[in-house]
């Protein structure tokens, strides 16, 4: 099965130790994960800000940075989905609404 997995749950996975963390690993362990092109970048600036604002260290923020580079992510590009996403505006951010399509064609 390929889960579409949303950029705060990847940065759970990698770099929280508690609950949510813990969590996050178990949910998408050995499957197929899938995402918007920029939930690479969403996902960086996570860390960025939990580092800024002393949630995690900065050891922690570049290990995790680097195994979410080294994440054998399935990466889908804009254009096939913009006409769904435009479809959900009135209910979905259009961040919101490509992880919504994207899930929706792979279902």
């Amino acid at each position: 099965m390929t889960l579409v997995v949303d950029a705060s749950a990847l940065v759970a996975a990698l770099a929280e130790s508690r609950t949510e963390g813990r969590w996050a690993e178990s949910t998408i362990a050995g499957e197929d994960l899938a995402v918007p092109e920029f939930a690479l970048a969403e996902a960086t600036n996570i860390l960025r800000r939990l580092e800024i604002q002393g949630e995690i260290s900065p050891g922690q923020a570049e290990g995790a940075r680097r195994d979410l580079l080294r994440r054998d992510l399935q990466q889908f590009g804009f254009r096939p989905f913009a006409d769904r996403i435009w479809e959900l505006r009135h209910n979905l951010t259009a961040y919101d609404a490509w992880y919504a399509a994207l899930a929706e064609s792979l279902d």
